[in-house]
């Protein structure tokens, strides 16, 4: 029993691992979409109001622009993959807390000393 406790905590550690090398570059890819959607609004923004777009409603115009909400939507899956990535980092290590506890009591002491 506590030889498994082993081996599952080894596994979580390693998706742990795995989690985290996937951040960076899910963070990148929301940095980058990010920065894109902005950039491109601002653009779309500045080029309606020169052609005399009322700006009541220029936020509105904008939103369903296609580029624009393209842009939007890569923007938004971008942060939910880099939100979920979180969340499965702080997942995996609630798992690895618990193993840690588990194989403490099965083995009469911490699991780290």
């Amino acid at each position: 029993m506590g030889q498994d406790l082993i081996a599952e905590l080894y596994e979580q550690l390693n998706l742990l691992d795995g989690a985290i090398k996937q951040i960076r570059p899910r963070g990148t890819l929301k940095a980058k979409s990010e920065h894109e959607y902005r950039v491109a609004l601002s653009k779309f923004i500045t080029e309606e109001r020169a052609n005399g777009t009322p700006v009541t409603i220029l936020h509105d115009i904008a939103r369903g622009n296609e580029v624009i909400a393209s842009l939007r939507l890569r923007r938004d899956l971008a942060d939910s993959l880099y939100n979920s990535n979180l969340e499965a980092i702080n997942v995996l290590k609630l798992k690895i807390r618990i193993l840690d506890a588990q194989i403490a009591r099965e083995w009469g002491g911490t699991s780290h000393e």
